[in-house]
């Protein structure tokens, strides 16, 4: 797919976005996909933290784990899914019967190794897919997509579709380097003007407040976008003991700072407005990618 049939047919489907809603729902789903220029940011860490940390303010949160490749999530929350979506694309499960709960009744949509598979399936087991949406029937007042790092196709599919792109950097100059290379990709080529930014890993405020004035500061120089900053997280040597122990930090150390800053990044994403041009529900995000093609094409 070429970048301007991308963003015409992202134009199409944002129009008629406002009908496409899960049964029962009061407002439209906010779909965050949660994203970095490169691995080793801390992307997931952040995603389950935060879920959770939305969670406990009472908001109903469904994870879809975008990370084609690696795909972790579920060994994040140290869960165990029985079955994924090739088990739905199979015939074997109803799609309801594939998401699993988490912590604070989150809910989490396993990827499956094979998920790549799905943008190449035939019109039948697409609509199959669509009609299993629509008998999901538990409304979520947010998703959150754990995208893979990168700038491949399928990152650019799940950010396309969202309908707010959350950018996760760290104060290393190869993280920043990355973040910009990415949020330049999504702007020149698919018309993404808005995002929000999250510095993980800092040791002082100072730090990201740093990384911050970087990025806009190129950004203002070459690219026609907006960057909202969401606040930092601090380093904390108990996230590697909560990932070891298959928690996330706000369960394993709820009254860190680290756990805090969580909780701070829960209430501003509640609190937020929607971009004006709000993209996102479930069903949107998955039309979105079903219809396009493995090699990018419509």
């Amino acid at each position: 797919m070429t970048p301007n049939s991308q963003h015409d047919q992202a134009t199409t489907l944002r129009s008629t976005n406002d009908k496409i809603e899960l049964p029962g729902a009061r407002s439209i789903t906010r779909v965050h996909a949660i994203t970095s220029g490169k691995g080793g940011v801390g992307k997931t860490a952040l995603t389950v933290n935060t879920a959770v940390s939305l969670a406990k303010r009472g908001k109903s949160v469904l994870i879809l784990d975008a990370d084609l490749g690696l795909a972790n999530v579920d060994i994040a929350l140290g869960l165990i899914p029985p079955y994924n979506l090739n088990h739905f694309f199979s015939g074997e499960q109803e799609l309801n019967d594939i998401v699993v709960e988490g912590p604070h009744g989150i809910k989490v949509l396993p990827a499956g190794s094979g998920i790549q598979s799905f943008i190449r399936l035939n019109s039948e087991l697409k609509m199959r897919l669509i009609d299993g949406l629509e008998q999901l029937n538990s409304h979520f007042d947010f998703v959150l997509i754990d995208t893979e790092a990168g700038i491949s196709d399928n990152v650019v599919y799940f950010n396309t579709a969202a309908q707010e792109i959350l950018v996760v950097t760290t104060p290393e100059p190869t993280s920043i380097t990355d973040a910009y290379a990415l949020m330049k990709l999504l702007s020149t080529r698919y018309h993404e003007k808005r995002f929000n930014l999250v510095i993980n890993q800092v040791e002082s405020d100072e730090d990201a407040l740093d990384v911050y004035r970087k990025l806009t500061m190129v950004a203002g120089r070459y690219l026609d976008i907006s960057i909202d900053f969401l606040g930092s997280i601090p380093a904390d040597k108990q996230m590697v003991q909560a990932i070891r122990k298959q928690q996330p930090l706000v369960e394993f150390d709820p009254e860190s700072a680290t756990s805090s800053a969580f909780a701070d990044l829960a209430e501003l994403l509640i609190n937020s407005h929607p971009s004006r041009d709000p993209k996102g529900s479930v069903q949107f995000f998955w039309q979105k990618l079903l219809n396009c093609g493995g090699d990018g094409s419509p």
